[in-house]
């Protein structure tokens, strides 16, 4: 029997805002700061105090909407969540239910089998918890406290179940967290946690309407992770099936090393959690007015960017993905093709991502951080594309341009590494070569036509790397061909 994976992801989004969601504590790094150093009696959960939204969050909110392509209502409401937790203070989450700021959204993803979409269900605001620290002391198990990160704005953003492979469910977290980078509204750190995915994985029986019962993989923070959970648990619920035994819906975890899921706690259904209206805060109004001048302040988005640069420069699927998800390096790319009009934008796409980026990743520096400049790197591809210089030359230059921030003409011209030209030069070089190793020579001569490679070096090296390294080659078989003739 065959079956079909049917998947959908919520993701949690911390929203970059400075202060929490109701309250004026600040947001810190909570892999940094010290433990409950960012908390007050409102994200304590004290009694008699009421929470304030923060407009910077709504408006990080209805960012996220609009480029999902949501329907905004004009009003949402928060509601109270019900469950007991140590880590949330207040026996409650504030988020929303029924009425959630955005609604039947969509986001293109790109995968091996082409841009599909990937409808949104909701879109919707809430508060975080805190964090629970396990920790063994004297041979006893305890859990430490630390209320830094309650009452931290998230965003989630639930799909519908439109997936069906672990693919899809990685491309799908990659163009999201690419889009919220491009907004401006969360780092898309997964390893700091600002960023938690969770997909919900069922299967049903190919033909069948009926799907299956779903799990949820709580609190994934790679794509490495993600990716593998889900073809771990599509591969365990099918051999369950296959057992003749049922799946329950349950929230499991991820174990890295041992690459299994495990169960946490029987997954609670939305009736469990006592949802009603949150009583100390009104709806939340948004004036038209304010949605539109959002709208306006909206960039390009990957998708966006993503089609254009296949259409418009003619770029390996695989280039473009690197290209834009990022938007600096986006920006850096179309710089360069601007200003190297004689250089073809696949090639300014291969010094970028290989070249460049090996550079970046050697010495741990982002692409802001490059001392290159886009006019600069297209002055380099430029001396290539015309012969000055050659290949493994315009990479040695680089490597000093990254180092210093000279221009390629400023090192080219001071190190004397112009490309020789002149084939009269060039042929005495070769002859040369021929003359000192008559060795190696003979042993070509002789049958063993490998040994080219070791002659074309030696000719390569008395030019200093300064000769076409195709015309050094056609000279040297040549002139072995000639001798070979006798």
């Amino acid at each position: 029997m065959e079956f079909v994976p049917v998947i959908g992801v919520e993701v949690h989004v911390e929203l970059a805002t400075r202060s929490k969601m109701f309250c004026s504590c600040p947001v810190v790094d909570a892999t940094q700061a010290e433990p409950n150093s960012a908390v007050c009696p409102v994200c304590a959960g004290m009694p008699g105090v009421l929470p304030v939204v923060n407009r910077r969050a709504v408006e990080y909110a209805v960012r996220v909407a609009l480029a999902l392509e949501c329907e905004i209502p004009g009003m949402s409401f928060f509601a109270r969540k019900n469950y007991f937790y140590p880590d949330l203070p207040k026996g409650y989450q504030i988020s929303q239910y029924e009425y959630p700021l955005g609604v039947n959204g969509r986001l293109p993803i790109f995968t091996s089998q082409g841009e599909q979409v990937a409808r949104i269900r909701r879109v919707h605001l809430e508060e975080d918890t805190g964090k629970l620290t396990h920790v063994e002391r004297q041979g006893e198990t305890c859990s430490l406290v630390d209320l830094n990160r309650a009452g931290v704005p998230l965003l989630e953003i639930v799909s519908e179940p439109d997936m069906h492979t672990a693919e899809e469910v990685r491309a799908y977290a990659v163009a999201l967290r690419n889009l919220l980078k491009y907004l401006g509204v969360n780092s898309g750190d997964l390893q700091k946690g600002v960023l938690r995915i969770e997909p919900n994985i069922s299967v049903r029986p190919l033909g069948s309407p009926t799907l299956g019962t779903r799990v949820e993989v709580k609190n994934l923070n790679s794509f490495r992770a993600l990716e593998r959970s889900v073809d771990f648990e599509i591969g365990r619920q099918i051999e369950v099936i296959q057992r003749g035994g049922k799946v329950i819906q349950e929230t499991l975890g991820w174990d890295e090393k041992r690459e299994v899921t495990f169960t946490q706690r029987v997954k609670e259904e939305e009736d469990d959690y006592r949802y009603f209206p949150e009583p100390d805060l009104p709806p939340l109004v948004l004036e038209r007015e304010w949605i539109e001048k959002i709208a306006a302040t909206i960039p390009e988005l990957p998708h966006a960017k993503h089609r254009r640069f296949l259409q418009q420069y003619a770029l390996r699927p695989e280039d473009v993905d690197v290209l834009v998800s990022e938007q600096d390096v986006a920006l850096f790319f179309e710089q360069v093709v601007a200003s190297a009009q004689e250089v073809s934008p696949r090639m300014v796409a291969n010094w970028v991502t290989g070249e460049l980026f090996g550079l970046m990743n050697q010495h741990g520096v982002s692409i802001t951080q490059v001392k290159i400049s886009p006019q600069r790197l297209a002055g380099l591809l430029r001396m290539i594309e015309v012969g000055e210089i050659n290949n493994p030359t315009g990479k040695a230059v680089l490597a000093e341009m990254f180092l210093t921030g000279k221009s390629a003409s400023e090192i080219v011209e001071s190190k004397g590494l112009r490309q020789i030209f002149q084939k009269e030069v060039m042929a005495q070089l070769v002859e040369q070569v021929l003359e000192e190793y008559p060795g190696e020579v003979a042993t070509y001569l002789s049958g063993k036509e490998g040994v080219i490679n070791w002659l074309f070096g030696k000719v390569m090296a008395a030019t200093q790397g300064r000769a076409n390294p195709q015309v050094v080659k056609e000279m040297l078989e040549s002139r072995l061909s000639s001798l070979r003739k006798g």
